[in-house]
Order: structure tokens, then C-alpha cells, then sequence
């Protein structure tokens, strides 16, 4: 496993990008590459940020354009939900790993809501490491309700401060060989270091995520000074 540097970022956020090339890549149904992310990938992108001292990970699991897919893949992937959030979350739980979401949960099944809440509530002790999931979000629709809410103070009821007073993502990695932002935390990305990978969110490992934090670390950050 590669080295990362000693500049090592505190809060890293993931667009978990390419589900659906890497499933068709390997001739599987669409919803086994997002199988694949759920069940495997997020524990160990998880155990590396707490073995690199990252303190902070952000993945948008579901955004406000999914629900356009086929009834058949959003179908699939509120499954997964169902059978995938609480071990994960449970294994999370037992490395000291805090859970926590973002987005506008309420579109989604109250039963998924229901789990999804008694794991947030679960965690909220644990300081290993602080998992955010972004789910049903979008970087417009986090602006709009935070507004309505707030008026001119709108920062103050943004998903990210509601939920757990993130603080703005200092690394923000994109897989799947997209080069754009997509509408992922809009507000707080304009100080973000970017990171583009054509490797598919399946494939996206320790090995990558290292390259990801070496690269980082080689910048030089200004914040516009």
C-alpha cells in the first residue's frame, strides 16, 4: 500500500461515479455495480481515511436526477438500501465510525428513512471517523430549501451545518472519468482541491484513494490570496 504524504486533507468527499459502466463493463446487471460500492467499497475507503487521519468522508450515494432512471434500476438500488444500510452501517459502528446524512431524506420510503435514522442516532458518539452520506441531494435543491428556511442566513440551515456542522471538503475526488462537479456541494466546494480519475467507482481502492491524497498533497493551497 502507497505511502500518503504528511499534508493529508481533513474532510474528503466522494461523487461515487460509474456504477453502471463498470456493471456493463463486466456484462452484470446495472444495480451489481452499485452492489459492489455498498457492500464492499465504502468499508474500505472508510478503514483507509481512518488509517491516512482523514477525519471527515462525504459520498453522494443517490442524487435528486437519479429518480429519473428506470423505475427498474431506482427500484433496485431502494433494495440495495434496504439491505445494505444497516450492515454497513453496523460494521461502521463497531470501528468507532459515525454515520451521518445530508439531502432531503423525506422523499424517500419511511421504512428506508426509519433505518437510515436509527443508525445516524446509533453512531452519533463515535470519532474515528465521520461518514456522510448524501442522499436524494443536489447542490441546487440544498441552496433552495436552506433559503426558504433562512432568508438571508441561509448558510446556517445548508444540509452540511444542520446535520453535523461539516466543515467544507478539502479534497473533493470524482471516478469515473467525468470531469465536473455535477452539483455536489455547490455552496462549499469553491475553495475545493479538485480530483479527477477515469477509474470506475467499483474499482476506486485504497491504491487510488492513496494517489488521490498524494496528489493532494502536492498543491499548494491559496483560499484566493
Amino acid at each position: 500500500m502507497s505511502e500518503v504524504k504528511s499534508l493529508v486533507p481533513d474532510h474528503v468527499a466522494i461523487i461515487m461515479d460509474g456504477n453502471r459502466r463498470w456493471a456493463r463493463q463486466h456484462g452484470l446487471s446495472i444495480i451489481k455495480g452499485h452492489r459492489k460500492v455498498a457492500e464492499e467499497m465504502i468499508e474500505r475507503l472508510a478503514d483507509f481515511a481512518i488509517l491516512s487521519k482523514v477525519k471527515y468522508l462525504t459520498l453522494w450515494a443517490f442524487s435528486t436526477e437519479n429518480w429519473q432512471r428506470s423505475s427498474e434500476e431506482v427500484d433496485g438500488i431502494m433494495n440495495l438500501f434496504r439491505e445494505t444500510f444497516a450492515t454497513s452501517s453496523e460494521r461502521l459502528h463497531k470501528k468507532g465510525v459515525r454515520v451521518a446524512v445530508i439531502g432531503d431524506m423525506s422523499k424517500f420510503p419511511k421504512d428506508i428513512q426509519d433505518g437510515v435514522n436509527f443508525w445516524v442516532n446509533e453512531t452519533k458518539n463515535n470519532q474515528k471517523l465521520i461518514v456522510t452520506f448524501a442522499l436524494n441531494y443536489g447542490g441546487r435543491d440544498e441552496i433552495k430549501r436552506a433559503v426558504a428556511l433562512g432568508g438571508e442566513d441561509f448558510e446556517e440551515f445548508l444540509d452540511t451545518k444542520k446535520a453535523i456542522n461539516l466543515p467544507d471538503p478539502d479534497l473533493l475526488i470524482r471516478p469515473g472519468g467525468e470531469k465536473r462537479l455535477s452539483g455536489f456541494l455547490t455552496w462549499q466546494t469553491v475553495y475545493t482541491e479538485l480530483y479527477f480519475t477515469d477509474v470506475l467507482m467499483p474499482d476506486f481502492d485504497e491504491k487510488e484513494f492513496s494517489k488521490a491524497l498524494n496528489d493532494y498533497a502536492s498543491r499548494q493551497r491559496r483560499f484566493g490570496k
